[in-house]
């Protein structure tokens, strides 16, 4: 297939936005500029044969950030690269890496030095490995170490490689478990290379924070000391988080010195539609449905276009849609659309990779499968079924487009939520610097006291070794001894169980998935419940999306802690409804505004599963409503909270509006505001809001971490208290809905059915808490 012409990206989108008098649907288009790069000399240091390797390879220089992080590496500094999508990160660090390993070979070519590589993502890991056998670095002895090695790659990973790819998983339960085999390879160890970082946040985050530390540790045992060089997307103070997960000092490197072509960003909201949701309240078009025709219009102008959609089901969902639309346009265009998801047999995505590169498809319907690990050029044009989640994954999905220096579209089509709502009317918020802060909490006592278990099995701990792992570990470790899983010996404190310590840190499904479900010759599926988030979405009647599939639950079975599911494919979602009640357990930090006041710290959550929603594929049209008989629960976590006394109220006239109504529209809001500064999702947290609350006698409005002992989401709330709830008021404000709908004050997963709720007043309290 012939290349497609160069990209009129702003033209273009302007042309999809007019058809059919649909041009308030476009909401904003920015136009980045294309930018020169930055080209430097080579380290001095860098051995000639890496140099003409790199070069072969079509690398003449590099840019100027990838010998900036090179150069620190070398002189032994811990580093996070926080550069643009394409920018050429992986250079960056392996440079030093490489070079460390061919100078410390030995005689026969013997390992001398060792790396390891950790990402997200097996897929990634394997693209890796690819780049680097295409390096042809002379006898690099480099190969994965993940859960599909056979035995015979494992030992030959353990006693012969240099370079190691692996995931924070297999690190957990296989290589630091049985450090005693991998002696000489972790004596070696020269670097550590954390690639994607900024997926590691919240729970996840804070249990991958603790396993680098156990690393150290092991390391140290055996003589090594690593750098560490991490890679990030770009967000709020890489070197903040860099230091949070590491425990080290990280310099941050942010200058981004790669070329890259002009980038359109079109931000697209879709219209109203005549379905009414809960209260009557308005509801717009899907944002799959929207996706689906753009892409058909983009296949139609021959421009090769990549569609985002969150889940499996939405991206075959779209696929089939464009195919259906460009059957009645033209023969043969629905051939060139597929769908690209997980699940897909090897050869099956290795075949549509290969028909994306050439050409021959022009249309893909893709989850976040391929947002990592593949590298697929030509790519013209990205489209998003809603932000996300984050401002580092929709420039990473974006930078899907456009590489090798070419023009580039990206659309982000906003779903009927507050946070996709507010950044498609606030496109300054995705163009300008960074907002997000990638967050998670390594102090965490639910997170620390298993890996301190895991520790210890490891290698006896000690006094001396509590401070690698932070304040809490000193009283955790006590705990741990009264509890009986730690026995106190003059060499320190050694693990007591039969079980294995790593089990009790089960970091696979501390990510979000709250269960491990596992695949039986029945086609039924029972599932270990994670009775913290079970209630509300592994309930009896409960659409489940795991890992893209769905999945209809059948029972949950709280004494066995079993939830018994089975594969489906309904045509409606759900959403749990839940009461809440919060105590203050003790206030950590605050901050006045005026008469306000802004507080974090420990609360105690009391919470119950009352019933849940059904609501129609895809227009979200309510369903009906069914009661749940579930019991309490008690969740002790962190907060970030405000207050307004009587007398600031009465002041701005607001003592005889409807407050309640108020507050609970602000909390609404704040949740849906909150994952643009912290890296969550909106069912990450709660909240709760009262015209009157017993502990501090105001009107109070709660946001908490629905993980215990805290996930760090609201401390960085706090942190970014003012931004945040300035953002809230804009949301709601700016919606065009008249009383409040799912875009801007309604959440779906309100235990009150959404009432009250008073979406002007709220405007008008938020104005008096920012001292408007």
């Amino acid at each position: 297939m012939s290349p497609t012409p160069v990209l009129d990206a702003p033209g273009l989108v302007r042309r999809l936005a007019a058809r059919g008098g649909h041009d308030e649907r476009l909401t904003h288009l920015e136009v980045l500029p294309a930018r020169p790069g930055r080209r430097t000399d080579w380290p001095q240091w860098l051995p000639p044969e890496l140099v003409t390797a790199w070069q072969a390879r079509g690398i003449e220089l590099p840019w100027s950030h990838q010998v900036q992080a090179a150069e620190l590496a070398r002189a032994g500094r811990h580093v996070v690269q926080a550069t643009g999508t394409a920018s050429g990160k992986s250079l960056g660090y392996l440079m030093p890496a490489l070079t460390e390993v061919l100078e410390a070979r030995g005689p026969g070519g013997r390992r001398g030095a060792t790396v390891l590589y950790l990402s997200p993502t097996k897929a990634l890991a394997q693209d890796q490995l690819s780049s680097l056998h295409s390096l042809g670095v002379p006898g690099l002895a480099a190969t994965t170490h993940d859960g599909d090695s056979p035995r015979e790659q494992r030992e030959f990973a353990r006693d012969h490689a240099e370079y190691v790819l692996t995931n924070p998983d297999m690190l957990h339960r296989s290589l630091l478990p049985g450090h005693a085999r991998w002696a000489r390879f972790f004596g070696s160890l020269r670097y550590v290379v954390v690639d994607e970082c900024h997926h590691y946040r919240g729970v996840f985050g804070a249990h991958v924070a603790q396993i680098l530390r156990r690393l150290r540790r092991v390391c140290a045992a055996y003589g090594a000391s690593p750098t560490f060089l991490l890679a990030s997307a770009t967000v709020a103070e890489p070197e903040v988080s860099g230091a949070r997960l590491t425990g080290l000092e990280v310099s941050a490197v942010t200058d981004d010195g790669s070329a890259r072509g002009q980038v359109a960003l079109a931000l697209w909201e879709p219209p109203f539609t005549a379905y009414a949701g809960e209260n009557g309240a308005p509801v717009r078009r899907s944002a799959t449905a929207e996706v689906a025709d753009l892409l058909t219009d983009l296949v139609v102008e021959q421009v090769r276009t990549l569609a985002f959609v969150r889940s499996r089901r939405g991206a075959e969902s779209v696929a089939m849609t464009t195919r259906r639309l460009l059957d009645e346009v033209g023969p043969g265009l629905a051939d060139r659309v597929a769908a690209y998801r997980g699940g897909y047999l090897p050869e099956d995505r290795r075949e549509l990779e290969r028909s994306l590169r050439d050409g021959t498809l022009l249309g893909v319907a893709a989850t976040n499968a391929l947002e990592l690990g593949i590298d697929v050029a030509g790519l013209d044009a990205v489209l998003m079924a809603g932000f996300p989640g984050t401002r580092a994954a929709l420039w990473q999905q974006v930078g899907r487009a456009g590489r090798g220096g070419q023009d580039a579209l990206g659309v982000l089509v906003a779903r009927d939520d507050p946070l996709d709502t507010y950044l498609v009317t606030h496109p300054e918020m995705l163009i300008g610097p960074p907002v997000e802060a990638n967050v998670f909490d390594p102090d965490n006592p639910y997170v620390l006291g298993p890996h301190l278990c895991a520790a210890a099995e490891e290698i006896p701990l000690t006094t001396a070794d509590l401070e690698l792992f932070g304040p809490g570990a000193q009283a955790g470790v006590e705990a741990l001894t009264a509890a009986g899983l730690l026995r106190r010996r003059p060499r320190g404190w050694f693990w007591t169980d039969r079980r294995r310590a790593s089990d009790l840190a089960d970091i696979r499904s501390s990510g979000g998935s709250p269960v491990r479900l596992v695949e039986e010759a029945t086609g039924r599926m029972l599932g270990t419940v994670d009775q913290s988030s079970a209630h509300g979405t592994v309930h009896a009647g409960a659409v489940y999306l795991h890992q893209g599939e769905t999945y209809l639950v059948g029972t949950l079975d709280l004494d066995e802690n079993v939830a018994v599911v089975a594969r489906s494919d309904p045509d409606y979602s759900t959403s749990a409804r839940e009461i809440t009640d919060i105590e203050i357990s003790a206030e950590e930090l605050h901050v006045g505004w005026g008469p306000a006041r802004v507080s974090y710290g420990s609360v105690r959550v009391t919470h119950q599963v009352v019933s849940f929603l059904r609501r129609r594929l895809p227009s979200g049209e309510v369903l009906g409503e069914e009661p749940l008989d579930l019991p309490e629960r008690v969740l002790d976590t962190r907060a970030v909270w405000w207050t307004l006394p009587a007398a600031a109220l009465e002041a701005a006239g607001l003592a005889t509006r409807d407050l309640p109504g108020a507050a609970h529209a602000a909390e609404h809001a704040a949740i849906g505001l909150l994952p643009l500064f912290a890296t969550c999702d909106r069912w990450d947290i709660g909240g709760v809001s009262t015209a009157l609350h017993a502990d501090t006698g105001q009107l109070t409005v709660f946001v908490y971490d629905g993980h215990p002992g805290g996930a760090g989401f609201a401390e960085r709330g706090f942190h970014a208290a003012r931004p945040w709830l300035t953002a809230t008021r804009d949301a709601i404000a700016s919606c065009r809905c008249d009383a409040g709908c799912p875009s801007c004050v309604q959440s779906p997963k309100c235990g009150n059915q959404n009432n009250p709720l008073d979406k002007h007043v709220a405007v008008a309290l938020l104005d008096v808490l920012l001292c408007r």
